[in-house]
């Protein structure tokens, strides 16, 4: 434990400055991946142990779409749409299979994809690092703020996650289809008597959530290395961030997203041997606390 370091930061407005901006894009990359997590789980019942692996498909689809176009709108959108279609093709051959199996099945289940995704991007990628490389339009001097420097980049990251989260929630919220799909995960027997096609719902949710997480990597790809097996720990922080802020609840996720990310940045810097012990730590907490996490709801 170094508190004197983090007494420092806290007193040196640059350093605050660029330690909360790394927590804010930890987060904000969470919340994309969370959410979608989040919104799975609460429509399906499906704990998505490949999440993960839906994620590092995003980021190698934005990778290969950038260096054959060079372009990087282009390369979000085949990270989002090309990572939507891949889980779309899951819930429907592999997950679908498993509706309503014990818990243990599914997540059997859903690590065997991560190991065949990890595997076929060794197959077509190599197992060697790929970096993506920033694209030209944000190579400027990053901005000044309170004595601190965030790089432009930083800042498209948090926006477009911000829109991505606040689209979704609106859409659900506001919605017929929101209203369908929240009706579907309260009562989908319900929901199917009255003639609405439950099995095309399930998979358009499924693909809107791995469609999040594959957002979440293109946006990433930029300024991560990109490896097979790089969705594991993003994967493990997105159930912690699940839990705290509650499954099922979007705004439960953005909440508990940036809570870890600020716990991550801050926590290298006082904290640097115990920093998963913190997250952990604060999700024990608020399970002794409120099992339900900070914005869940109990189940009816």
């Amino acid at each position: 434990m170094n508190f004197d370091a983090l007494t420092s930061c806290f007193a040196s407005a640059a350093c605050s400055v660029t330690q909360l901006s790394t927590g804010l894009i930890i987060g904000m990359l969470l919340f994309l991946v969370a959410s979608g997590l989040s919104l799975i789980f609460g429509v399906l019942r499906v704990t998505n142990f490949a999440h993960g692996g839906i994620y590092m498909l995003g980021a190698y689809f934005a990778y290969t779409a950038y260096q054959v176009t060079g372009s990087f709108t282009v390369a979000l959108l085949a990270g989002a749409l090309g990572a939507g279609i891949a889980g779309v093709a899951f819930e429907r051959f592999i997950i679908s299979r498993v509706y309503g199996a014990d818990l243990l099945m599914q997540l059997l289940v859903c690590y065997a994809v991560t190991l065949i995704l990890d595997d076929l991007v060794k197959l077509v990628y190599g197992g060697d690092y790929r970096m993506m490389g920033m694209p030209a339009a944000f190579g400027t001097a990053p901005i000044s703020l309170g004595g601190g420097f965030i790089p432009s980049y930083y800042l498209f990251m948090i926006g477009v996650s911000a829109v991505a989260g606040l689209l979704l929630w609106l859409g659900i919220t506001y919605t017929r289809l929101g209203k369908i799909t929240r009706a579907l995960a309260a009562n989908p027997r319900m929901v199917g008597v009255l003639g609405i096609n439950t099995s095309l719902l399930y998979g358009l949710v499924f693909g809107i959530g791995s469609g999040l997480a594959g957002l979440a990597g293109a946006l990433a790809a930029p300024i991560r290395t990109l490896t097979p097996g790089m969705g594991l720990s993003f994967l493990i922080d997105s159930f912690i961030v699940t839990v705290i802020g509650g499954m099922g609840s979007i705004p439960g996720a953005l909440l508990a997203s940036l809570l870890v990310g600020i716990i991550r940045s801050l926590g290298a810097i006082g904290f640097p041997l115990f920093t998963d012990g913190l997250m952990f730590g604060l999700m024990a907490l608020v399970l002794v606390v409120k099992p339900t996490g900070l914005l869940g709801r109990e189940s009816v």
